[in-house]
């Protein structure tokens, strides 16, 4: 059976990866002249399945309005009557209770552990090399309020079973040495310590290619325009290199997936944030993260890759817009400076943005949509890299009939309807090999 996957970033790629080695004839369409060139291009490089938390929460409207008076505020939300984004705001308001939050949180890790263990699996499996460390993830606290509220967390991290460490300053400063400088700016931090970092573009590419040794073809430059249906299911895809075929189609579109279903009558609740990130070529690596940081402060992760340090964050609600604001770069270099302070050359930043795809309770929608040969693999937020190979391997169980490993009825797009439906079958939609 052929099987269409829309998009090419890292959910599209390792969708494709684990559908061929289910047996399934694989294609890949994405508009971009390479995998990975939107939003996997330079993210922040976590690995974190610890951190896998919604950003609904209580306490978030509160924290959104004192933020929007920071000079370096981790939320910005552009004016302007743009009715997707106010509903999308008003179903994220919704999930900011506490029954909510542990609900979306304790699934979200679910799927983030799980993720890493197939990462782990993959990663044996492939050889592949992506600046990978697997050293943590130190949440830095510069608050004792901060530090504190840090208590609702463990407590989902403890029910779940995933390793944390509460640490002091000292403890701190031995898990990342290059906050010497910094550290009369800390009270303490949430260390965990099964969290991994790498560079998700570097990671894509290989895998694409990999995934293309085993039959998998990738049309690049080709944009997506419409879906085609035939007697309730998707037919074809309308590209601009014409009308494509197949058996099964997989939307991995990230921000632009509510788009191309909305003419089919599925109202998908995913909403572009804007995020930001810089690279910085390391000078003095006694001052240089180990592996990830994230400053509570201002919501921005400063990861070590290789010989850089990528700076990324910052929540931006604006639409579709991509233009780089040299403001944000300020707040990104504010962060790294005063955290790790001459440790990147910040006259050579890189700067980019990008287009993170977020659902209003935090959990990426993985599954059967309502057309039965229409699967959703979308919506993973600042989490696709986390996320993308337990993403991947639950949405290939489910595509081949299989039970997935995980519990994966929560993760998909009926959450979203007014009703429960029971999944569809899809007659004859098997793998080609076993």
């Amino acid at each position: 059976m052929k099987i269409i996957i829309l998009g090419s970033g890292v959910i599209g790629v390792t969708s494709a990866w684990y559908l061929a080695r289910a047996g399934f004839e694989v294609e890949v369409i994405d508009r971009q002249p390479d995998v990975a060139m939107e939003t996997s291009f330079a993210n922040a490089g976590e690995i974190s399945p610890g951190y896998s938390s919604p950003w609904a929460a209580p306490g978030i409207p509160l924290k959104a309005i004192k933020w929007m008076f920071m000079e370096h505020s981790p939320l910005i939300i552009q004016p302007g009557m743009d009715m997707a984004k106010l509903r999308w705001m008003a179903q994220m308001l919704g999930n900011c209770t506490s029954a909510a939050y542990a609900v979306n949180k304790a699934r979200m890790v679910r799927l983030a552990e799980y993720s890493r263990d197939c990462l782990t699996e993959l990663r044996s499996q492939t050889g592949i090399s992506f600046d990978e460390r697997q050293q943590g993830t130190l949440q830095l606290f510069r608050t004792q309020k901060q530090l504190d509220a840090a208590g609702k967390d463990i407590e989902v991290l403890r029910a779940g079973g995933v390793a944390f460490e509460l640490l002091d300053v000292a403890g701190c400063l031995a898990a990342e040495p290059g906050l010497r400088g910094s550290q009369d700016r800390i009270v303490g931090g949430l260390r965990l310590p099964g969290d991994e970092t790498g560079d998700c573009l570097k990671f894509t590419q290989a895998l694409a290619r990999r995934a293309a040794g085993l039959g998998v073809t990738f049309r690049h430059d080709t944009t997506i325009t419409r879906l085609n249906m035939v007697e309730g299911r998707v037919a074809s895809v309308t590209t601009t290199q014409g009308e494509i075929t197949a058996d099964a189609f997989v939307l991995a579109l990230g921000s632009y997936s509510p788009a191309l279903v909305a003419p089919l009558g599925m109202h998908l609740p995913v909403y572009p944030v804007k995020g930001y990130s810089i690279t910085l070529p390391i000078i003095d690596e006694a001052r240089a993260p180990v592996s990830t940081v994230m400053d509570e402060t201002h919501k921005i992760a400063i990861t070590r890759l290789g010989d850089r340090i990528r700076v990324g964050g910052l929540a931006e609600l604006a639409g579709f817009d991509l233009t780089l604001n040299d403001k944000r770069k300020r707040t990104l270099l504010h962060s790294v400076q005063a955290l790790f302070g001459g440790a990147g050359d910040t006259t050579n930043a890189e700067f980019w943005t990008g287009l993170r795809p977020m659902t209003p309770d935090g959990t990426p929608v993985v599954g059967r949509s309502p057309v039965p040969n229409l699967f959703m693999n979308t919506g993973h937020g600042t989490l696709g890299w986390t996320m993308a190979a337990g993403s991947a391997r639950v949405l290939t169980d489910i595509v081949a009939g299989r039970a997935t490993e995980i519990g994966s009825t929560d993760l998909g797009f009926e959450r979203y309807m007014g009703r429960a439906r029971r999944p569809q079958s899809v007659p004859g939609l098997r793998p080609a090999v076993s």
